[in-house]
């Protein structure tokens, strides 16, 4: 990938100055020059702006009062004040204080002014990283809080529903009863626990695997999927649709992850009813992207649900079975981040659910 062009803003009452910055460093970055603050103020809203410079004597405003302004709004703008002074207590001041990056005394030298500028670059790019890694370390945190407390109680529940059921499994050995009444209500408490347990480790590899590039191969990928999980309910009819033209780049286990998920889904939520359950998966992938939809003719999903359904534990309940773990479709979501793909859902209640995934081609090579 090639380098990110440098975004510089340079603000000078005097026109010559603005042009002999633009002339010598046209080629080496991407320029904005002015001479109102008010122009300066204008382009730092609308443009992502990475270095700026300023002349300290200006009749409008100094340069360290144009930086402490704009510090609040645009604090990973990396400031170079421009000065004839090197003395001056209000400079150091400014230094000290954070409020300019660096200055740089006048007449300026080209080879070393380009020097400053790169480095300023890369202050910027190391700042958006700080904060970037900051945001995401308070979301893991976060999340691992509600992990943490929805965990112990999802995995106490069926823990303590077996127990209780082996109980009355032996009062009513000892009554002379049929104690095995009881084996379909462990075995459903039984699978609920592996299921969370699946989607445990799911969220835990998705979140620590290093991406591995690979090439898709989606009839094989989508039928190992439909294999697996078609036998937790027989009466489902898959409709499948593949067609693979070009090589597909990407992360298989991922796409593994997103596809298994879904499609468990539209197996899960099927109407009681439902004389003909349907799945239907499409799939159109080329050398550029992948385009899949998995759609039911299911439950449903209730329209005021739709903004939710990706948040780590929430749960929807549309008829009288119990809800999900709330994990799978969080896990879809940042499966798809991690692979650059997008997720759109379009649901009528009643009805069944469609997903829509555009997974981009993902060759590094």
């Amino acid at each position: 990938m090639n380098k990110e062009r440098v975004r510089v803003l340079y603000i000078d009452d005097e026109e010559n100055n603005l042009k002999a910055f633009k002339a010598s460093f046209r080629r080496d970055f991407e320029i904005y020059t002015v001479t109102d603050p008010n122009e300066a103020y204008r382009i730092l809203d609308e443009i992502d702006i990475h270095v700026a410079l300023a002349d300290q004597r200006m009749p409008r405003v100094s340069g360290v009062d144009f930086f402490e302004k704009i510090q609040e709004k645009h604090p990973d703008v990396v400031s170079i004040l421009i000065t004839a002074y090197t003395n001056s207590q209000t400079i150091i001041d400014a230094v000290n204080k954070g409020k300019i990056n660096q200055y740089v005394v006048k007449p300026w030298d080209p080879t070393s002014l380009k020097n400053i500028i790169d480095s300023s670059y890369d202050v910027h790019s190391a700042r958006k990283e700080l904060k970037f890694k900051n945001d995401e370390l308070s979301k893991t945190n976060d999340e691992l809080n509600r992990f943490v407390y929805s965990a112990s109680h999802d995995l106490r529940a069926p823990l303590m529903s077996i127990l209780g059921l082996v109980e009355l499994s032996r009062l009513e050995k000892n009554s002379g009863g049929d104690p095995y009444v009881y084996l379909d209500m462990i075995e459903r408490s039984v699978t609920k626990l592996d299921s969370f347990i699946q989607n445990i480790i799911e969220y835990y590899q998705n979140a620590r695997a290093e991406s591995n590039y690979e090439s898709i191969h989606f009839s094989y990928l989508v039928n190992e999927v439909v294999e697996t999980l078609k036998n937790t309910d027989p009466n489902v009819k898959f409709n499948i649709d593949i067609q693979q033209e070009g090589e597909m780049f990407s992360d298989e286990f991922r796409i593994h992850v997103i596809l298994n998920n879904l499609v468990s889904n539209a197996i899960k939520y099927q109407k009681n009813d439902n004389a003909n359950p349907e799945v239907t998966i499409s799939v159109k992938a080329d050398s550029d992207k992948a385009h899949i939809l998995i759609r039911d003719n299911g439950v449903g999903i209730l329209q005021e649900h739709l903004e939710s359904i990706f948040k780590m534990f929430f749960r929807t309940k549309t008829d009288n079975r119990a809800p999900g773990t709330g994990i799978g479709l969080y896990i879809v979501k940042e499966a798809l981040s991690k692979i650059d793909g997008e997720i759109k859902v379009n649901s009528v209640f009643g009805e069944g659910t469609t997903f829509e995934l555009n997974l981009p081609n993902l060759n590094k090579s």
